[in-house]
């Protein structure tokens, strides 16, 4: 038959929960990169890559 458990089963029941919840959580970080270091470099070449040179005639070359 099944019964309710007693106050320190209920305790030692919610103290397990919370012992699970707490190992179970994610590190607590600092404030990450809105963008990885990877996605970073990308922007930064597909940025470089829309500079313009003067050649040696005074003309413009595109970078790429």
């Amino acid at each position: 038959m099944l019964r309710s458990p007693s106050e320190a089963e209920a305790a030692a029941i919610a103290a397990a929960v919370e012992r699970f919840v707490a190992e179970t959580a994610p590190a607590p970080g600092g404030q990450e990169e809105a963008i990885g270091p990877w996605q970073r470099a990308a922007l930064l070449e597909g940025v470089s890559a829309k500079d313009t040179v003067q050649d040696a005639e005074g003309g413009e070359r595109w970078l790429s």
